[in-house]
């Protein structure tokens, strides 16, 4: 899939480990990176909810169309697809919803 960003705050994240291990620290990082390949390399988010990756799972209530992998407890990834197209998430934050 390809993958947009939210804001130039959680691209910089995602995309720039330097900038990631500074603000999360280098665990974080480092499961952020995987879960980005994770996304990028799966064909659909129905796949990974399918198939666990990264315990991918729809979020529900007030997220509802949003969907979460796991990095660092209680820290989850947070992203939705993009208007009705499979192909594209939207990375929208990095958050503990619970």
């Amino acid at each position: 899939m390809e993958i947009e960003y939210k804001n130039k705050r959680i691209e910089k994240v995602c995309t720039n480990a330097s900038y990631a291990i500074k603000n999360y620290g280098d665990a974080m990082a480092k499961k952020i990176d995987q879960r980005i390949g994770e996304i990028t390399a799966a064909d659909s988010i129905e796949e990974m909810v399918r198939y666990g990756i990264g315990r991918c799972h729809p979020l529900h209530h007030n997220r509802q169309g949003q969907y979460a992998v796991d990095l660092c407890h209680p820290q989850r990834l947070i992203f939705e697809k993009k208007a009705h197209t499979v192909k594209i998430v939207i990375i929208l934050e990095i958050d503990d919803y619970h």
